[in-house]
């Protein structure tokens, strides 16, 4: 299917039109943590279903209190899932097949089986049903940016709980992206297990109190039922 939504179409524009070509379960993928250096990748696809929500947006144009107010909805009323990438298998991996990965899983872990997908800023090869790559997808598809929301939210709540083990980096307060704060606090204290190897800026500042790389395990991963696990969720 071929269409081109008017750019005046509003944020569920593309839905809409997927609609009305027979496409009723439309799942918008989107990840959070790309660019940090320390904690996690987390990917999430949501499935809107034709529900509408007031005040949705790109989860990096909101508040705080407007995501978790957003994230609450989300997850009660859309069909949804978010994977939790753990630093060392991005290390292992590669961080950009570590998120198409990652997507594909999200995507395969739905309660039910997309018959389109939209996607943020790139393709999505590999899936068994039709996608497209939507440029600034968050700003312009309204099941991407649930699933922007999902992904933000899931990884800031892990990032502040990760500060109680490691108060000395401020994960709560930068998330583990590379403010000036955070790339300070690195190199007087070196990374942590937290912290992604890979990254330049990260092993510049291996010092011997950092420990050891912890090895890869599975990605624990977030649905519909709210429970996180240990296993991959297909």
């Amino acid at each position: 299917m071929r269409f081109t939504p008017r750019r005046d179409a509003g944020l569920y524009g593309y839905e809409r039109a997927l609609a009305h070509g027979g496409f009723s379960l439309v799942a918008g993928v989107d990840e959070a943590g790309r660019g940090a250096c320390a904690g996690p990748l987390v990917v999430a696809a949501v499935i809107l279903g034709g529900l509408r929500i007031d005040g949705l947006a790109d989860s990096k144009l909101l508040t705080p209190a407007r995501r978790d107010a957003l994230y609450e909805v989300i997850t009660k009323k859309a069909m949804w899932h978010a994977l939790v990438i753990p630093p060392g298998e991005i290390d292992t991996v590669g961080l950009h097949r570590s998120n198409i990965t990652g997507m594909r899983r999200a995507l395969a872990a739905l309660p039910v089986r997309p018959s389109y997908v939209l996607s943020d800023g790139f393709r999505v090869p590999g899936l068994e049903a039709p996608t497209l790559p939507v440029i600034k997808g968050d700003r312009a598809v309204a099941c991407i940016a649930a699933a922007s929301v999902v992904a933000k939210v899931t990884r800031d709540r892990i990032m502040e709980a990760l500060h109680g083990d490691h108060p000395q980096y401020g994960f709560d307060v930068h998330k583990g992206y590379n403010t000036p704060e955070h790339m300070a606090a690195l190199t007087l204290h070196g990374p942590c297990r937290e912290h992604r190897f890979s990254f330049v800026n990260v092993r510049s500042r291996l010092v011997p109190a950092a420990g050891p790389v912890v090895g890869v395990g599975p990605a624990p991963a977030m649905g519909n039922n709210g429970l996180v696990g240990g296993e991959d969720e297909r």
